[in-house]
């Protein structure tokens, strides 16, 4: 059975950005590299690979602007479950990558790639 897990908050304070979650995966978990979409729910979702099932690290629209920052400093981010720091590899090159696949595509619903287009304007308009 698939498991999403909010993200709650993201923190910039540090070289690298931080998301806390509000809820824990409860026993191993690895990062599996891929991001996709959830355009009804306004969220991207992070894959995770736990317990031999595939689970999402959700991240809804609140949280968007760090994850912006996080493609403009080029470094993954790390989510900080039960006080240790996760990197979330491919994080950034597979939001990048998705990013332009969004703009301007109906496929994903207007209000979706409305809101992405706004959020992330700064780094479409560097391409």
């Amino acid at each position: 059975m698939r498991k999403s897990y909010i993200i709650q908050e993201g923190n910039t304070s540090t070289e690298i950005t931080q998301f806390t979650l509000s809820t824990s995966p409860k026993g191993a978990w690895t990062p599996a590299n891929r991001v996709i979409t959830d355009s009804d729910e306004m969220a991207f979702l992070y894959v995770i690979d736990e317990n031999d099932a595939f689970s999402y690290l959700v991240f809804k629209q609140p949280v968007w602007t760090y994850l912006a920052q996080t493609i403009q400093a080029m470094k993954d981010p790390e989510v900080v479950i039960d006080g240790e720091s996760h990197v979330l590899t491919g994080l950034y090159e597979e939001l990048e990558s998705l990013l332009f696949n969004i703009e301007g595509n109906s496929n994903y619903g207007e209000d979706f790639v409305k809101a992405v287009e706004e959020t992330f304007s700064k780094i479409l308009e560097e391409a």
